[in-house]
């Protein structure tokens, strides 16, 4: 069939108020929606490609996948039928996609448009799209438009939905190695990620307790470092699983290798990698960050980064940066005689910096663009001006006084600091987060262009799989929705309530350990319990 250009104002349509509208989470940036509605039979539902789509949807298993795993999401009671039976009934209904670039092998990346345009009518929808991810994110919003009455019968009301995210990146932290998270929790996260059109994985795979990563090059981290050698892992099949299943779904997946600091389950298994301790004179038998003075340090890490680097096909890499502990470095007389050699006197934060340039420069001849927590700006390091920094600390005011200076030094923003929502409060602490303005700082039109997006993080202290999805679900909905909708449209927590309501009892149909938002009941609760 051949394409279809949607334009709103040619319609007679009944408009509701976009707050009332139930469906669909997070708002699109355009939505016309009528009350006039057409019944849908999964047995007589089909996807099809556009008439002109030959070339273009060759072979395009990732859609073909899509496909398969929407059928059962658009109709959750059918046990059986797989969304490609033949039909000639009046009351068939197809969903006809249509793409205009052909990148169904590759990777999503910054530059992937995720813009597509949603038209429903009698017997059919058209979603167009320019790439094969704005058609997972249009997939999705059908998917949430088909309900059903009172009687189980399926039902889409005709709608126009012209649709793009606002900001390019919309992610989720997940830290594995204070508690390690078994695979499967990684993937079903991946899944509610899909849901809500976050669309990056921040991987924090390894940290001070423990590392879990089973490196090709250095197998000694994992064995010695992972809280068990063989069932704490993750290994290269694990990752390349990961890696698959989030392309399926549209998502980016960035690794974090956080050093100097958080290092201290990697001395396990590299040996004279992080600095020995002194007190006074003689060693103290306890280690601090990498040394930064050694050779051999960034002799290792060059290797190990070459190996990861290659892992991982994702352009950005996550480099850490934060939290150095400076007291042991001050306590080796090694690292002092360096800090005198370099010129630095007692000035520590010199050392960070002589450290983190040197890993962003190896990082950057691999080809990757680096991120880094705030901590290496605020030191005042000489890092390339495309390092992206990472927001985590402060208060709204903290914050955005650091993103204005940022911003205002060239470099690209990604703002995490207001969704650290391994946090928890009593009571709807998702309205604190949804409030969030990541654009509302001191700065010119030109500064605003280069906050690229936000992150939630789900730190591990006290979540592992027990626990992360509940924690997770729907509290990270907030910032999927500030970071996808328009702004002007979204600015009040209390008409998002019921929409945000729905889509938690939508969440638990589909098998999300969403916890509850107020006192109340979903027609289909969690049936996992």
């Amino acid at each position: 069939m051949a394409s279809c250009t949607i334009c709103l104002p040619a319609l007679m349509m009944l408009v509701l108020d976009l707050n009332t509208v139930e469906s669909v989470w997070p708002l699109p940036q355009k939505l016309a929606i009528s009350e006039e509605r057409y019944p849908l039979s999964p047995t007589h539902f089909n996807f099809y490609y556009g008439e002109d789509q030959a070339s273009i949807m060759k072979d395009c298993s990732l859609l073909d996948s899509a496909f398969t795993r929407y059928f059962p999401l658009i109709f959750p009671d059918l046990t059986s039928g797989n969304g490609v039976l033949p039909s000639t009934e009046e009351k068939a209904f197809s969903l006809v996609v249509t793409m205009h670039q052909k990148d169904c092998d590759g990777y999503p990346n910054e530059g992937s448009s995720e813009r597509y345009q949603l038209n429903v009518s009698a017997g059919q929808a058209v979603l167009n799209s320019d790439t094969v991810w704005g058609a997972l994110r249009g997939l999705e919003t059908f998917s949430q438009l088909v309900q059903q009455d009172e009687d189980g019968t399926y039902f889409i009301n005709k709608t126009e939905i012209e649709d793009f995210p606002s900001f390019q990146y919309r992610g989720i932290l997940l830290d594995t190695s204070r508690h390690f998270l078994p695979l499967k929790a990684i993937l079903n996260t991946l899944d509610a990620m899909a849901y809500s059109k976050f669309n990056v994985f921040h991987w924090h795979i390894v940290d001070d307790p423990s590392f879990p990563y089973q490196s090709r090059t250095f197998p000694d981290l994992s064995s010695k470092g992972a809280y068990h050698p063989m069932s704490h892992i993750y290994t290269q099949s694990d990752v390349r699983r990961v890696l698959t299943h989030a392309r399926l779904r549209g998502i980016r997946v960035i690794p974090e290798f956080d050093s100097p600091g958080h290092t201290q389950s990697w001395g396990k298994g590299q040996p004279n990698l992080l600095t020995p301790c002194y007190k006074g004179s003689s060693p103290s038998g306890t280690f601090g960050p990498i040394n930064p003075a050694s050779a051999l340090s960034y002799t290792f890490m060059s290797q190990f980064l070459k190996e990861v680097t290659s892992v991982f096909p994702d352009p950005y890499f996550h480099l850490g940066g934060d939290e150095v502990n400076f007291s042991c470095w001050q306590s080796n007389p090694d690292v002092r005689a360096f800090m005198q050699k370099m010129g630095f006197g007692k000035d520590y934060t010199k050392l960070e910096s002589f450290y983190m340039e040197n890993i962003v420069n190896i990082t950057s001849n691999l080809n990757k663009t680096s991120i880094v927590w705030q901590d290496v700006f605020d030191y005042h390091e000489r890092i390339p001006k495309d390092t992206i920094l990472h927001i985590w600390k402060g208060l709204p005011a903290q914050y955005k006084a650091e993103t204005s200076r940022m911003t205002k030094a060239g470099h690209r923003v990604l703002l995490g600091a207001p969704w650290y929502i391994n946090h928890i409060a009593y009571g709807q602490d998702w309205r604190i987060s949804y409030n969030v303005q990541p654009l509302n700082f001191s700065g010119t039109e030109e500064q605003k262009k280069l906050v690229i997006g936000g992150e939630v993080s789900m730190w591990g202290e006290y979540v592992d799989a027990t626990n992360l999805s509940p924690r997770l679900w729907p509290r990270a909905c907030a910032a999927a929705e500030r970071l996808w909708s328009d702004e002007s449209q979204t600015r009040s927590a209390e008409a998002a309530f019921p929409r945000l309501q729905a889509f938690r009892c939508s969440l638990l149909r589909r098998g999300v350990r969403a916890e509850p938002l107020s006192p109340g009941h979903c027609s289909d609760e969690y049936r996992g319990i």
